[in-house]
């Protein structure tokens, strides 16, 4: 038989980098199966997007109903209740009165964020944070800073945008009293806006609330709340990045609860719909009201049945998968603190709720790098799933959906120890 993966080798462009070769034929909870009959245990849930696990019955369900119902109206064209009720439903959400703009990916709610910043302030610069992802699309990549290769041969990009480092308290070059932010990462917007950009040029500070890509980094909640502080004092919108953190993935709705910090303007994806392509800019009723009618637009944004397994998902998650995602994202990171106490080379374990990760360092035999390709591998090959991210490719991921079972972390924590034991 030849595979998915040797038949895409002729037609399909290499540009889309794929974490693995696997052909698989079907998902189903926790588990994804493929066409050589495996059964692989899902420790990464289509990045972060499938938050209640593959196919959940309730979200297809919702889906099927709406595909005999419309498939495509055109929200530029006709109202349609999956789209005016997911809106009202992500508008009860929120902690203050907002509106809310459907697309198609995460890219482009960050490009669409970014335009409704800039129209509404007639500011022209943005300022966001080294090691952060945004996405791909040119708008996007203009403000990420997580890897030199997605902006080679693509420059220039947006003009004025302006890069603030991220605290990582563990790697801090300053010192850290009570595990708060050192002085320098609030001084460094001083020092910006002395040097490089007018604070009052500025439309939008745009910030991971944890950074994803850049390595599940949580910053302490009192720089986070500073930016809040900084943003209401210029008149600068505060735009948070949730298309990984949101849905459930940090234990919380958004991971804007667990800082006590409420965004201007926050963007979500991913998580949304368990699968079905959908993002959302959610922002401030007033900023929203200011955005006139055709500055903005899509053809897909909204899709019926991407908006009703929307609110499926929200209604599961609601009901048992963020509890879960709290108690179950605990007890995995108990299990990973214990790794960390059997292996010297496991230099750190971070993360929230399901949004978990660990750091590997250097050995007198293998790198860092070295030691994470070849827990991946092998873990792979004794049918467990999971990603890598950082800034030095040195940190492994864990993204079970939020309705991950204790037995199902025990089997992935299980095999990689064994992996880590034979290295």
């Amino acid at each position: 038989m030849v595979s998915l993966y040797e038949r895409s080798q002729r037609v399909m462009a290499p540009v889309a980098n794929r974490a693995t070769k696997l052909g698989v034929i079907k998902g189903e909870g926790t588990y994804i199966y493929t066409e050589d009959g495996r059964k692989i245990l899902d420790f990464a849930s289509g990045v972060a997007v499938n938050n209640l696990g593959h196919n959940h019955p309730q979200v297809v369900k919702a889906a099927t109903k709406q595909m005999s119902q419309l498939v495509h109206g055109g929200h530029n064209v006709v109202y349609y209740e999956s789209y005016v009720a997911l809106a009202e439903k992500i508008v009860s959400l929120s902690k203050e009165e907002t509106k809310v703009y459907f697309s198609n990916s995460g890219a482009e709610a960050n490009d669409g964020a970014l335009k409704l910043a800039k129209y509404v302030t007639e500011r022209p610069a943005v300022i966001s944070f080294k090691n952060s992802f945004h996405g791909r699309t040119i708008g996007a990549m203009s403000v990420t800073a997580s890897n030199a290769g997605y902006r080679k041969h693509y420059e220039g990009m947006m003009p004025g945008v302006y890069f603030a480092e991220f605290p990582h308290l563990s790697k801090s070059p300053y010192p850290i009293v009570d595990l708060k932010t050192p002085k320098h990462f609030f001084d460094q917007f001083d020092d910006m806006f002395h040097s490089l950009v007018d604070p009052y040029s500025v439309a939008a500070i745009i910030v991971e609330p944890i950074q994803g890509e850049g390595g599940y980094i949580v910053p302490p909640k009192d720089f986070v709340q500073y930016l809040r502080v900084l943003c209401d004092h210029y008149g600068i919108f505060l735009i948070f990045d949730e298309i990984q953190t949101g849905f459930g993935r940090t234990g919380y709705m958004f991971a804007s609860e667990y800082f006590e910090v409420e965004p201007d303007i926050r963007t979500v994806a991913k998580g949304i719909a368990n699968g079905f392509p959908l993002s959302a800019i959610i922002a401030k009723a007033e900023i929203m009201d200011k955005w006139e009618a055709g500055a903005h637009g899509g053809t897909f944004g909204g899709n019926p049945v991407a908006c009703a397994a929307a609110l499926a998902t929200i209604e599961v998650l609601e009901k048992e998968g963020i509890e879960n995602a709290q108690l179950m994202g605990a007890y995995f990171k108990e299990m990973l603190l214990d790794l960390q106490e059997k292996y010297s080379f496991i230099e750190e374990v971070r993360g929230i709720g399901l949004m978990l990760a660990i750091e590997f360092a250097n050995t007198s035999e293998l790198s860092a790098q070295e030691i994470l390709k070849e827990a991946i591998a092998e873990s792979l090959a004794k049918d467990v799933l999971f990603l890598s991210c950082g800034m030095h490719k040195n940190v492994l991921r864990f993204i079970p959906p939020t309705t991950v079972s204790k037995n199902e972390i025990i089997e992935a924590v299980s095999v990689l120890d064994e992996v880590l034991s034979q290295l």
